[in-house]
């Protein structure tokens, strides 16, 4: 007998929810709206469960403070928003030259820097990928209604787990705060995913020595009995520094080789009614919630109009939006920013057919009559 029951939920509070069944134990962060509600959350539940929760002074040390939760073989999380985000970018580096799974939950606010502490924006679509310096991979998921946060913040651990990296988990301040009825699945419907630990004796252990398979080095937990050595610099398999030009061209492209050659099993997308489309929509998280109305009600007045919206926001969906741009007349890329998707769209669908945008930095949500209106009048 299913035991699943309806619930109503905020936003933050299915992404604690989501966490908790994906095995978050310890959460390390800094309240800042519109984030402040998984912090506190948090702090309630995870002591129930023997997790751990700590308020640590800003966002830097609570960057560093999950890597150190991952590293003694806790699953671990942190929120955030807007400058906050910005301050975690360094240990977000450090957290993906290590591989050390975490998960960073990004509230978007208005920016740039204090900016519109409590309205909603999709500024950091460009700095989720590009906020760290170096080449690297990156993995980010963006959902658009509650209970897809919950889900997805449980997929956002396991890719986590998975591939060794740290994942950030993109919300804005609309889907955040919003409520909705929510049905959670049982524990026996999720699939969790673990890190892959070693299966050698602590004698043979080499730290950083992927597997030929997947590119993925087992992982072994701080007092277990596996002693190694971990660095932000570039390193050998040891986990010791090295200046070697040719262990550092390895390791670079290992990591990003990692995430990028599986990129099918990283694609998660919603295709609606783009098969016949001329005129396709992409656009995510809350915007998407407006396009797919403004495509409902272009389509009952004879439009051709579909909805493209990525959840994997990084790596980017390529094969699916070169699909898109060779049936389509025209792509309208629709986020609450200046363009930052538009132009990865436009790069990829550009030569084959129009790419345009419908942007809006005001602080309000873009509806479903503006985009209508820009469709309508093709400008």
């Amino acid at each position: 007998m299913s035991n699943k029951k309806a619930k109503l939920l905020q936003g933050n509070e299915a992404c604690v929810e989501g966490a908790l069944a994906a095995g978050m134990r310890f959460f390390a962060g800094y309240p800042i709206t519109p984030s402040t509600e998984i912090a506190e959350i948090s702090s309630q539940k995870l002591p129930a469960l023997d997790g751990k929760f700590i308020q640590m002074e800003d966002e830097l040390s609570s960057m560093a403070a999950i890597i150190g939760g991952s590293l003694a073989g806790i699953k671990s999380m942190t929120a955030t928003s807007g400058p906050g985000f910005s301050l975690m970018q360094e240990n977000l580096g450090y957290a993906t030259i290590a591989e050390i799974p975490c998960v960073i939950v990004n509230v978007q606010r208005g920016g740039p820097s204090t900016g519109l502490p409590t309205s909603p924006a999709q500024g950091e679509i460009m700095q989720a990928k590009w906020g760290t310096h170096g080449d690297h991979p990156a993995i980010t998921l963006y959902p658009n209604s509650v209970e897809e946060i919950y889900n997805t913040t449980i997929t956002a651990f396991n890719f986590s787990e998975k591939y060794r990296v740290p994942v950030v988990l993109l919300l804005d301040e609309v889907i955040a705060h919003m409520r909705e009825k929510v049905t959670l699945k049982d524990t026996s419907e999720i699939t969790i995913i673990d890190r892959k630990k070693p299966t050698c004796s602590a004698e043979e252990y080499v730290a950083y020595r992927a597997d030929d398979n997947d590119n993925i080095p087992s992982m072994a937990s701080f007092g277990e009995g596996y002693r190694y050595h971990v660095t932000g610099l570039v390193h050998n398999e040891t986990g010791f520094p090295t200046n070697d030009n040719k262990v550092a061209d390895k390791l670079i492209r290992r990591l990003i080789d990692k995430v990028e050659n599986d990129i099918d099993n990283l694609s998660i997308y919603e295709d609606y009614k783009t098969n016949d489309a001329e005129t396709v929509i992409v656009s995510f998280g809350s915007v998407s919630r407006s396009a797919k109305s403004a495509v409902n009600e272009l389509r009952n007045n004879g439009k051709k109009v579909g909805l493209f919206r990525p959840i994997t926001i990084w790596p980017t969906l390529e094969k699916q939006i070169l699909e898109i741009s060779k049936k389509a007349k025209t792509i309208y890329v629709a986020e609450m920013n200046l363009g930052q998707y538009y132009y990865e769209v436009e790069r990829i669908a550009g030569k084959y057919c129009n790419v345009k945008k419908i942007n809006k930095v005001n602080g309000e949500l873009i509806t479903p009559n503006e985009i209508i209106s820009v469709i309508n009048g093709g400008n």
